[in-house]
Parts: C-alpha cells; sequence; structure tokens
C-alpha cells in the first residue's frame, strides 16, 4: 500500500469539509437579492442579552445598505425608533457589548439572510440613546 504524505491527506480533508459543506442549509451565508455579495447595513434597534452570552438587536429597522466605518452623525437617528426585526449579533468578542445593553444603538456589519433570525456580524456599535424605544411600530 502506498502513504499518503500528512500535508496531503489534510488537503483532502480540509478539500472534503469544503465540498460537504456547500451542501447544507445554512451552512454558509446567503447573500441579499441573489447577488452573490453579503451587504454591509446599517441597523438601529435595541440591545439586548437573551440568553446569556447571546446578543441581539430587537424591534429594530430594515437594514439599509451603508460601509462599514462607523455611523456620521447624520447617520443617527435623532429620535428613538422601533422596527419589526430583530438579528443575531456575531463577532462580538472586539466590542464591549455589556457597556450598551438595554440602549438604543445603531450596529453596521454584514447582514446574513438566514432563517428564523437574520444575523449581523458586526464592524461598529454606536450607542444613540440611553433606553430602548417602548415598543415595535406598527
Amino acid at each position: 500500500m502506498r502513504s499518503v504524505h500528512r500535508g496531503t491527506r489534510a488537503k483532502i480533508v480540509v478539500a472534503a469539509i469544503l465540498v460537504g459543506s456547500a451542501g447544507w442549509p445554512g451552512s454558509l451565508p446567503r447573500a441579499q437579492g441573489g447577488s452573490g455579495r453579503v451587504d454591509i447595513v446599517s441597523v438601529a434597534g435595541c440591545l439586548k442579552e437573551q440568553p446569556a452570552g447571546t446578543w441581539m438587536l430587537v424591534n429594530a429597522t430594515d437594514p439599509v445598505k451603508s460601509s462599514a466605518n462607523a455611523p456620521e452623525k447624520k447617520e443617527l437617528p435623532t429620535a428613538p425608533v422601533a422596527g419589526k426585526n430583530q438579528f443575531q449579533l456575531i463577532g462580538v468578542g472586539e466590542f464591549n457589548l455589556p457597556s450598551f445593553k438595554e440602549q438604543l444603538v445603531v450596529v453596521k456589519g454584514l447582514h446574513i439572510v438566514s432563517s428564523p433570525t437574520g444575523r449581523l456580524n458586526i464592524t461598529s456599535v454606536t450607542p444613540v440613546f440611553p433606553t430602548c424605544a417602548v415598543g415595535p411600530s406598527k
């Protein structure tokens, strides 16, 4: 029997994992509108930790295409807002989210369309108001 070089074996395993994972629903981010891109968006909403260790943006506005940079002052809401969306926040390790808990914030990040809850791989978090709006808008 012929032996496989350690590096070759590792490449085969990685290739098998990549090919296999591509067929699992929800395993890869889906782009909005089938464009093949995952858009960077800006969303305003109430930052909550539910359950412990899972950060959510609730009563959130609809995502608006944006840049990865922190929002300019003109992009921030001038009054409390309440939307009908919720997003799970991922990539949160670099941000001090507990300091913004239960506050209205603007989050920018990659919008990963998934079901039942969309996800935002965040690039910035900006506090807007020290409390959240009362409830979702109609």
